[in-house]
């Protein structure tokens, strides 16, 4: 029998299953936020279609088993890495008992205790809980709770809101109307309501020498000239406590916070409190609103409420908004407002795990560990010529990218210079999505000191060869 000659056999090429899958998809699937085009570019300046087969902590497994540190949460959503087993658990056991119940007329457990908890650990007053699917939902019911609450009370005149310039509260309708990020709402602004934008407190904008905490208590100056205006026509004031995340991860000191609770009351209208983005540890506390030690007449939840693993939002309120639609039927005063997977059981189940890791562990401790290593390896950066700050606010830090250091001059948005950080980050194996010229970190709090080394030194890396 002859033997055969192995050095003359010509080796089959590996099977790129990337490949295989990003085409079917892309013939198939149009993605969010996103150019389509960018992804079938074929001249090198494309966007690959990376397929993730698995999670593992604060890494993704693309289907060559390629590795991504996940820098920003999968927009921001996972808290306690991918595959966490503790709330993979608590799901599978759910599913062997309900997996879905209309929520009109029904109730289950899984959504009574994720209530009481989230009352519990909740900024003191807030007492019902309303749940949607995700944070535009959240955000949806809030705005039309505080519109019908003063329609029950007899003040129809009550139909506008006030909101910061930079904000991003969704891009549903109404919560696209409240944001102020032209990439998403110029195409739309025909169909959007006539909100009030007043300047930010965002202390980007401070002048030199001046604190955080001066600039951001300066800014309410603005805020109750528009209210001493407008108050007879304003149901609410929506923001995003301390950071302003879409918007670029602009930030601004808790004491604007503490004035705009003072103006709101003072003045008669709701504060929405939008911490989709910010709640759950972000910031350094449970909740945002906690720094400033105020209480939000309505308070939306969303994101890391569920760890990452399912959608699920709610909003949260107090007994005398909840009284206002408490009446009769007839009276016509219910809020009739409903989302076919309120309340499932499978998220609800997800969202209790996850809060039950931070009853059981110290999250917020360490967390701040990990801010400050992180604080730590960003320094750096501050004296760079191409960049004109870094800033942190617990677990979220941005470098903001620009042509001159002075006076700020901006890159053209058309040369998309963070794309190309984007780009080098897939390259060298972590997941940086920037918004525009902002390179931001929010990594999953299981993220370990080894690896914000890594995520830094990718990131610098890619600043470099973005500015050059």
């Amino acid at each position: 029998m002859a033997c055969t000659d192995h050095s003359k056999m010509t080796a089959l090429p590996p099977t790129d299953f990337n490949a295989t899958l990003s085409a079917r998809d892309l013939a198939a699937i149009w993605h969010p936020c996103t150019q389509m085009r960018d992804h079938a570019a074929a001249d090198g300046a494309g966007v690959p279609m990376i397929p993730i087969v698995r999670g593992e902590g604060a890494w993704l497994i693309d289907a060559n088993g390629k590795r991504y540190l996940d820098a920003i949460s999968s927009w921001w959503t996972n808290l306690f890495g991918h595959a966490n087993p503790r709330i993979a658990a608590a799901v599978k056991d759910q599913l062997g008992h309900l997996e879905h119940v209309i929520f009109a007329g029904f109730t289950h457990e899984p959504a009574i205790q994720l209530a009481e908890e989230l009352l519990r650990i909740a900024p003191p007053g807030l007492a019902r809980v309303f749940y949607a699917d995700n944070g535009s939902s959240a955000v949806e019911v809030a705005l039309k709770m505080s519109f019908h609450y003063w329609r029950n009370l007899g003040s129809p005149g009550k139909t506008r809101f006030i909101a910061l310039t930079g904000s991003y509260h969704g891009e549903t309708l109404g919560a696209l109307s409240v944001t102020d990020v032209p990439l998403y709402r110029a195409t739309y602004a025909p169909l959007l309501l006539d909100p009030i934008f007043i300047a930010a407190p965002d202390c980007y904008e401070r002048e030199s020498g001046e604190s955080w905490q001066t600039h951001s208590l300066r800014k309410l100056a603005d805020m109750r000239a528009a209210l001493e205006r407008h108050a007879a026509n304003v149901c609410a004031v929506i923001v995003e406590p301390l950071v302003q995340c879409a918007g670029g991860m602009r930030m601004y000191h808790p004491a604007y916070l503490t004035g705009l609770r003072a103006l709101c009351d003072e003045f008669g209208v709701h504060l929405i409190a939008d911490e989709i983005a910010v709640g759950f540890g972000r910031t350094g506390t449970l909740f945002a609103c906690e720094q400033a030690a105020i209480t939000p007449d309505f308070l939306c939840l969303s994101k890391g409420l569920t760890g990452g693993f399912m959608p699920l939002s709610a909003v949260l309120t107090t007994t005398s908004v909840y009284d206002v639609f408490y009446a009769e039927y007839t009276s016509g005063k219910a809020f009739l407002h409903s989302h076919s997977y309120t309340g499932n059981p499978l998220a609800c189940r997800a969202a209790l795990a996850t809060l039950a890791i931070f009853r059981d562990e110290p999250v917020l401790e360490r967390n701040r560990v990990l801010a400050t290593r992180l604080a730590e390896r960003l320094a750096p950066l501050a004296d760079h010529p191409n960049v004109a700050e870094v800033r942190q606010t617990g677990m979220i830090a941005a470098v903001e990218l620009v042509r001159d250091k002075f006076p700020r001059a901006e890159f053209p948005a058309a040369e998309r210079r963070g794309l190309r950080v984007y780009r080098h980050g897939l390259d060298h194996g972590v997941l940086l999505r920037p918004l525009g010229n902002v390179v931001y970190f929010m990594p999953p709090y299981v993220i370990t000191p080894e690896e914000i080394e890594r995520m830094v030194d990718v990131a610098m890396a890619g600043i470099e060869s973005a500015v050059a």
